[in-house]
């Protein structure tokens, strides 16, 4: 009787079996792609960390002023910018023109002044974040929606741009010093950009005297660290943390850390 198995002349021999053919094959990346633009180095590491713990997100390029994001903007081109306004060397609203031109952009910064938030929104920024008034999840989903054209504002920008908006109404705004940039080209170089001028005065830190150790903890701070949080940073403990922030606090002539934090960066 013959062998069942054995296949019969001239029969149509199957296609081996693929050992892989069980596993999907690899879903294309669409993970936003972002670029991180702030002059403290603190806030571009918990910013990047934060955002590259989504598995749809991804920072790109960090930057520390507004020549480097449009830069890093230029070579990898992202989905969506986070844009600081004080910055040293070209700032956020001198670049802010050409980075739109780029990607979508939203402003995360401690600036909250009404003039600042309307001109940002003027120059075509996306959204409008203020830092210590969102969540992680808040700036996440800002992040993803921003992309589809939606606005995002935390409550201070919202409420400084809706009083600015009743001034121009009412034809009663108040006079100020601010005087943005104004590009006469759309695009320009990265060289004519690393010439601009900033157009928010920068604070000057040195004016409160904090030693090097003060400094850095007066960062960690304005970046929105916990005591505990600034002494695993440091390598120190919390007791001695807040000895320094006592400290800190008496030099700054402030009472609480929003405070403290609003004179270091130069917002009040």
């Amino acid at each position: 009787m013959p062998d069942q198995t054995t296949p019969r002349p001239g029969a149509k021999q199957p296609p081996p079996h693929d050992p892989f053919e069980d596993f999907p094959p690899p879903a294309p990346s669409t993970a936003l792609r972002v670029v991180v633009a702030d002059d403290n180095p603190v806030v571009r590491a918990g910013l990047t960390a934060l955002l590259s713990g989504r598995e749809d997100i991804t920072v790109v390029a960090e930057a520390a002023d507004g020549r480097q994001a449009y830069e890093a903007a230029l070579a990898h081109h992202p989905d969506v910018i986070l844009l600081d306004v004080r910055m040293p060397g070209v700032d956020g609203l001198s670049a802010l023109p050409h980075l739109v031109q780029i990607a979508p952009v939203v402003m995360l910064t401690y600036s909250r002044e009404s003039e600042i938030v309307h001109e940002a929104l003027r120059l075509g920024a996306g959204g409008y974040l203020v830092h210590g008034e969102f969540t992680a999840d808040q700036l996440v989903d800002a992040v993803r929606n921003i992309k589809n054209g939606r606005a995002h504002f935390t409550p201070t920008a919202a409420d400084a741009l809706v009083a600015r908006l009743r001034q121009t109404k009412e034809g009663s705004a108040t006079a100020h010093n601010y005087t943005p940039h104004q590009p006469k080209s759309p695009l320009i170089s990265a060289k004519r950009l690393s010439q601009l001028q900033p157009v928010v005065a920068q604070s000057d830190k040195s004016r409160f005297h904090l030693s090097a150790r003060e400094a850095e903890i007066m960062d960690l701070i304005a970046s929105g660290m916990n005591n505990q949080q600034i002494a695993a940073t440091c390598f120190i403990s919390e007791k001695t943390v807040k000895n320094h922030i006592n400290r800190i606090f008496a030099k700054l002539h402030s009472t609480s850390r929003a405070e403290a934090a609003a004179k270091w960066l130069g917002v009040t």
